[in-house]
């Protein structure tokens, strides 16, 4: 166990005990918890009384009153002192200060044993990747990243969507007007150029009747195995593939594992025979169904309701898994390869990263394998998430008016770059060029990951690249202050040498407190499957650096040997924190601003 984890399980051992002398009994461990006060001079942690009074049917403040009047002075608790519903534990400086040294170095291990597999992005072959994804991207990366340092074994998984109608629009276009252009020949990145053929169909459509007829057309010729049409899209989607490889660098997105929907549309479909043999599914004039609970329909539409909306009825909803001529839908195709994951990784956790407006299908989804008797189906989450708007509105790719993640890239390291040039005068171009890059690339995963999945984001360029408030920039620009100092000084010496008891201030102590957090918010995260908890620790670390930075000085005259060792071991924990907290978010964090 890690020094953080030993000292609060000994602080809350002893709010325990303490508990169970006033009160004339033993007490569970989950009715106690540590929590940092809202005011540094209230303490250093607050054990809220809440649960336990509740088990005594008494206020909690005269439950936390009780508790801190005859909780015991130790080797790490000087005082305590009830204040409202909470007691308030001050800690010796020893305890505390070398325990937020220690900061983010032990690894967690609250998901020893646990196998589970990420499934994120899944975008079309079509077109280019857009904002939309982005936050996908941004958030699966996330998730993975905050499940693998606490312990977990993550399989990162894409299910690339390179068949059906959507795909043959842009091959129809590119067969009959692409005139044997390639990418490289027009100097383009190939998700872009088929992108275009696609944007030029939907255009091409509203001028010309049939074209519909036409690719459904080429559709079946390519489930036929047409030789021509299977050649032109395997084609097209290498193009497609080669420019998304591009974007995945870029942006930092990495995959494990990749499931492409032309090799798994006709999985389930086997599942679906069983489930009908069985009578779990129904057979209604050839076509083959599943029964969904009226509950899981309700909860879905009484999110979404709209003021005018009827309450929906109480009925089960009927979903096809079979049309009559016995071909599949996505959710044929989602059964099958969700049997598939669990077989071949060994799951013990399934996780989809998927827009809100498929909440409907993956309860259902879940449900149907639930019925089929998967025993894991109650262990796959859908991580649903809002749209992204920017100020135009919502995206539409099919009228070519996407926010495409390339260019957005490319205009916020160009706002980037006009932000470091007023700060910072004669870097070379190819420094400047890098720092804007990590500093955009920042801004955008931190504001799309700052905000809860399930809302709406407006996302504000200009905004989110502020060195000041909520943003990335403002947390790498608390790392660079940090690592500045340290290069200041040399290094700073090895928590075991310094003298603790030289430190306490309330901008110091709110500093280690912040860094007492790591573990706690990581694995609420991890359980929460949101980054969220992560980002606004970062920020309140990030905070809290930057009023110790303004009120504390480190290096110097002034400053004692002894002093400085002891301020420097608490700087590094906090580079450390930042860093670390930084790449949880596949931000990079860089030196130098």
């Amino acid at each position: 166990m890690s020094k953080v984890g030993d000292l609060k399980q000994r602080l809350l051992a002893q709010v325990r005990a303490t508990a169970g002398v006033v009160y004339g009994r033993d007490w569970g461990e989950d009715l106690f918890s540590l929590a940092l006060p809202p005011d540094i001079q209230l303490g250093d942690f607050a054990a809220p009384c809440f649960l336990l009074a509740r088990e005594l049917g008494q206020s909690p403040g005269l439950v936390a009153q009780a508790i801190a009047a005859r909780l015991p002075q130790s080797d790490s608790i000087l005082s305590a002192q009830a204040s409202g519903p909470y007691v308030n534990l001050k800690l010796s400086n020893r305890a505390f200060f070398s325990a937020a040294a220690e900061g983010t170095s032990e690894p967690l291990s609250v998901g020893a044993g646990e196998r589970v597999m990420v499934e994120y992005l899944s975008p079309n072959t079509n077109k280019p990747l857009h904002l939309g994804h982005m936050r996908n991207g941004m958030l699966g990366m996330a998730v993975g990243n905050i499940l693998t340092v606490t312990g977990h074994q993550v399989i990162l998984a894409n299910l690339i969507n390179d068949r059906g109608v959507h795909i043959c629009k842009s091959m129809w276009a590119y067969q009959h007007y692409g005139q044997d252009q390639t990418p490289a020949s027009v100097g383009m990145k190939g998700d872009h150029f088929v992108g275009e053929m696609y944007v030029f169909f939907a255009e091409l459509a509203k001028e010309e009747a049939g074209l519909e007829d036409k690719v459904q057309q080429m559709l079946r010729a390519w489930e036929a195995g047409d030789e021509t049409v299977v050649a032109l899209w395997r084609q097209m989607n290498e193009w497609v593939y080669e420019g998304f490889a591009a974007t995945y660098a870029t942006l930092g997105l990495r995959f494990d594992q990749f499931y492409y929907e032309s090799e798994t549309y006709k999985l389930g479909k086997d599942i679906v025979a069983a489930g009908l043999a069985r009578g779990v599914l129904a057979d209604e004039d050839g076509q083959i169904t599943a029964e969904v609970p009226a509950v899981v329909y309700e909860r879905v539409r009484s999110q979404k309701k709209k003021p005018d909306e009827p309450v929906p009825e109480k009925e089960p909803k009927k979903i096809t898994l079979l049309r009559k001529d016995g071909t599949s839908l996505y959710m044929t195709q989602d059964l099958g390869t969700a049997v598939r994951k669990f077989e071949e990784y060994g799951l013990t956790r399934s996780v989809y990263v998927v827009g809100r407006e498929q909440d409907f299908h993956f309860k259902s989804l879940f449900s149907i394998l639930g019925q089929l008797g998967y025993d894991w189906a109650p262990r796959c989450y859908h991580l649903s998430y809002g749209m992204v708007y920017l100020p135009e509105g919502k995206m539409k790719s099919r009228e070519g008016t996407v926010v495409d993640a390339d260019q957005l890239v490319e205009d916020m390291t160009e706002l980037a770059r006009q932000e470091i040039e007023k700060r910072v005068q004669g870097l070379s171009a190819a420094e400047l060029a890098r720092r804007a890059r990590a500093i955009a690339l920042a801004a955008i995963k931190f504001y799309l990951l700052h905000q809860s999945p399930n809302l709406d984001i407006h996302f504000d360029p200009k905004k989110s690249l502020s060195f000041e408030g909520t943003t990335g920039p403002y947390c790498q620009y608390a790392y660079a202050r940090a690592k500045s100092i340290l290069r200041k000084a040399g290094a700073a010496p090895e928590a075991a040498d310094v003298d603790f008891n030289l430190l306490g201030s309330d901008e110091e102590r709110a500093l280690a407190g912040q860094l007492l957090e790591y573990e706690d918010v990581l694995i609420r995260a991890s359980r929460e499957y949101n980054p969220v908890a992560v980002c606004n620790w970062l920020y309140e670390v990030g905070k809290a650096f930057n009023q110790f930075y303004h009120t504390s000085q480190v290096v110097g005259t002034t400053v004692s040997p002894a002093l400085t060792g002891a301020r420097l071991v608490l700087v590094q924990a906090a580079a450390d924190a930042l860093k670390r907290g930084l790449e949880i978010l596949g931000i990079e964090a860089i030196e130098e601003m």
